[in-house]
């Protein structure tokens, strides 16, 4: 069984070095008062991943060192009730949060969801040598020059991940106050409890080392595709080296469907997943238009990988294994595309690889369909669970 993770859980507190001296930890009755990262909540919660084209919910048992499915959903969101990360829609997503714990009957109320977009800065800095109480003092100061919005907007948080006789290395995590409370808001409002917050690149990493059980020194990369998001979290290991969300996603594949061969976009969502064609549309008209967006995230893939290695200090050690999951994963022939581009064998990510499902209340079918999808929900959930 796999130790809890510490080291991606980022409790983002105060903006200023004076409010983070307190020595006690504080009393948290919900993330009303703080974003929780970086610290597992034995209590069982729902991962929510809010996405911008859909909501997806996992929640979790563990028992005698064994994980297991309990309630799984998914909810379609309306067009653009989601743009960034940032929910524009609050009725709308809150309502689709509210249907699946009602449609799967979920009791448990405290969720954990995730944020990703610009308004996320995840960053591994370099400090000089000091003790853990000068650290907390003096860290906000220090991080403020790797923030590109004013200290008092963000949530704030760190985790040191090595040391050495005369520095030590940080991973920094901040996060725009409205953001958070943006997405407080809108699990409020469907009643339920938002007593999580985590970075989905995080909660993605938190899955795959449940699942994949990573070895020292092999560096991965985990790409999950949303609709409108790519999630890149490059790993060595059990550490995270570099992590970057890019403006791709699914939808560039069926908008670029739609315009050239004048598809609905339902009828693009099908082409783009390798179901029937419509009539009138011709196998070979799909590939070229395919093979464009890949170019596009190919060189987002490729960008990342180029500043991982100019910027991490063991940025020498080359990706050797792409993870791929997020709705986009389903794109036919995309892992096959993926590998011959970098040369690196590249498959599907399985997030319940070693979580088990009990087919008799799970269909086998639906579920080989939304596995994929899955990933970032389920290292969300993971953080309420205790599998001892």
């Amino acid at each position: 069984m796999p130790r809890p993770i510490s080291a991606r859980r980022i409790m983002a507190g105060s903006s200023s070095p004076r409010a983070r001296a307190p020595t006690a930890p504080p009393n948290l009755q919900s993330c009303e008062e703080q974003l929780i990262m970086w610290k597992r909540v034995n209590k069982s919660m729902v991962g929510v991943d809010i996405g911008s084209s859909s909501i997806k919910a996992v929640e979790l048992q563990g028992k005698n060192g064994d994980f297991q499915l309990v309630s799984l959903g998914y909810e379609p969101l309306e067009p653009d009730s989601v743009v960034d990360g940032q929910i524009m829609e609050l009725n709308s997503v809150s309502n689709a949060i509210a249907n699946i714990f009602t449609e799967h009957k979920i009791k448990t109320t405290r969720v954990a969801a995730g944020v990703n977009g610009h308004s996320v800065i995840v960053k591994n800095i370099v400090l000089p040598q000091m003790s853990s109480d000068e650290l907390k003092e003096s860290f906000a100061w220090h991080a403020e020059e790797h923030i590109p919005f004013d200290i008092s907007d963000v949530n704030l948080d760190y985790h040191v991940t090595g040391d050495s006789d005369d520095a030590i290395h940080v991973l920094m995590a901040a996060c725009k106050r409205d953001k958070i409370a943006n997405l407080k808001q809108a699990i409020q409002l469907a009643g339920k409890q938002p007593a999580v917050i985590d970075v989905d690149a995080f909660a993605l990493q938190n899955c795959y080392e449940l699942n994949y059980a990573p070895q020292p020194g092999q560096v991965v990369a985990l790409l999950n595709i949303g609709a409108s998001t790519t999630n890149i979290n490059i790993l060595n290991g059990e550490r995270s080296v570099f992590t970057r969300d890019a403006s791709f996603g699914g939808n560039q594949y069926t908008s670029l469907l739609q315009k050239e061969l004048g598809l609905t976009f339902e009828q693009a969502e099908q082409v783009k997943r390798g179901m029937p064609l419509p009539v009138g549309i011709e196998d070979r008209e799909i590939a070229p238009i395919l093979e464009t967006v890949s170019d596009i995230l190919a060189l987002e893939v490729q960008k990342t990988m180029d500043f991982y290695r100019a910027t991490v200090e063991d940025g020498s050690s080359a990706v050797e294994r792409l993870l791929v999951s997020g709705g986009g994963s389903k794109l036919a022939g995309l892992m096959e595309f993926l590998s011959k581009q970098f040369d690196i064998p590249v498959e599907v990510f399985d997030p319940f690889r070693k979580i088990k499902i009990d087919s008799r209340g799970f269909d086998p079918e639906y579920m080989r369909d939304i596995v994929p999808e899955m990933a970032i929900a389920v290292g969300l959930a993971l953080r309420g669970v205790d599998a001892r």
